[in-house]
């Protein structure tokens, strides 16, 4: 099974449109090859390619900056003496000048495979960049680790921002080579566009159903430490957007959640009372865990963590892991009616909107929990025929 930045290395034929071009590439830390070779150092070796930038996404280009808005300055790579542009600092779009630095752009980054995952943001802004410039894209494909499925809401009209690039769901189930094809598409860019496609990316097979388990983890963002991680996400990912720990300051973030002084045996069996069909695919279990930073620091926790680790438990089909912390809030609510769920904060600079509004897309989640009288069925009513859609919309731009 070979990336695309594997194929690219090893075939000259794919680098010879290249030649006398310049070119820079947009990495993150988990952009290495199967030797664990940092994609930037083994472009740099290629003598047949003329690299004159790099740029960075959040979290930076080799992984500095633990938290979300955390920015990343622009430097000059010390080894190399090219510049490297931050995409998460000063600015979210590349600038004039930093186009200026290169003719065609290559883009090596690991999604995880959920509309929120800034990366995928990032794709959609430079190609708009490369439009309005004339500016060549090639994405180097990667897997996406939460495999083909889909779930969630439809982002709305309006609610695009750094966390939401457009109208998909939740979990959209496409690679990012796939994914720029449908941003082209759906934006109506002009735009030089190629993918350096994977080989042997088999995406319905187990153990990994998307992730190649014997290829090394690297984490492309600092709380994305596994593969079990992927794919409770898409769930996972709405915590930011609420008082509930995730997980940051513990070993496991984003596979678990609590906070001080809720009833988390409670709340699993509420959870498999109101809506059991959205809890499979998986285990559940209660756990304690006291947070070393970020939410209820250094506070012990009650809570759950969600377990997709064991291949005797883990059904990838069934697991919907943004229904499961769906319910786990909607049982709270209704266990608690006055607890202070939802986070008022500054999230990825939005101020005028709640996070977890921003976070889906839309309203409609946060109504759905906040409603007592509202049901399982009444979420999926909306949820699904989304889905459906983005199902058929996806087709034409599937690559594998």
């Amino acid at each position: 099974m070979k990336f695309g930045l594997e194929r690219f290395l090893e075939d000259p034929a794919l680098r010879a449109p290249l030649a006398g071009r310049r070119i820079a590439l947009l990495a993150h830390p988990a952009s290495v090859t199967r030797d664990l070779t940092h994609s930037l150092d083994a472009l740099a070796a290629l003598p047949d390619l003329k690299l004159t930038a790099a740029f960075g996404p959040q979290h930076g280009l080799r992984g500095d900056k633990q938290d979300n808005m955390v920015e990343s300055p622009d430097y000059l790579d010390p080894r190399l003496g090219i510049p490297v542009f931050s995409l998460y600092g000063e600015v979210r779009r590349p600038t004039d000048a930093m186009m200026d630095s290169f003719d065609v752009l290559l883009v090596d980054l690991q999604d995880l495979g959920c509309r929120i995952y800034t990366f995928i943001t990032t794709l959609r802004y430079v190609l708009e960049a490369a439009a309005q410039h004339g500016k060549a894209v090639w994405v180097l494909d990667r897997p996406n680790p939460a495999g083909r499925p889909v779930e969630g809401l439809t982002l709305r009209p309006g609610w695009e921002s750094f966390v939401g690039a457009g109208p998909m769901p939740m979990r959209h189930g496409m690679t990012m080579g796939e994914l720029g094809h449908w941003f082209i598409a759906t934006l109506g860019l002009a735009v030089d566009y190629r993918v350096i496609t994977m080989e042997g990316w088999a995406p319905d097979a187990a153990p990994g159903f998307g992730w190649p388990t014997e290829r090394t983890w690297v984490n492309p963002s600092p709380n994305a430490a596994n593969l079990w991680m992927a794919r409770a996400y898409a769930g996972t990912v709405m915590l930011e957007g609420t008082t509930l720990s995730e997980g940051r300051g513990t070993t496991r973030p984003l596979e678990l959640f609590g906070a001080p002084g809720i009833d988390a045996r409670r709340l699993i069996a509420d959870m498999r009372r109101i809506a059991p069909q959205w809890l499979q695919g998986c285990v559940l279990r209660e756990c304690f865990f006291e947070p070393t930073f970020h939410k209820h620091a250094g506070q012990l926790c009650a809570g759950v963590q969600i377990h997709v680790e064991d291949p005797t438990h883990y059904d990838h089909t069934a697991f919907q892991p943004w229904r499961l912390q769906a319910l786990a809030f909607k049982a709270l609510k209704l266990q608690a009616p006055d607890y202070p769920l939802w986070r008022d904060f500054a999230y990825e600079y939005e101020n005028d909107r709640l996070a977890i509004d921003l976070i889906n897309g839309g309203p409609a989640l946060r109504e759905w929990v906040d409603d007592p009288k509202s049901t399982p069925e009444d979420l999926d009513a909306i949820t699904q025929p989304d889905e459906a859609a983005w199902i058929e919309t996806r087709k034409s731009h599937l690559l594998y």
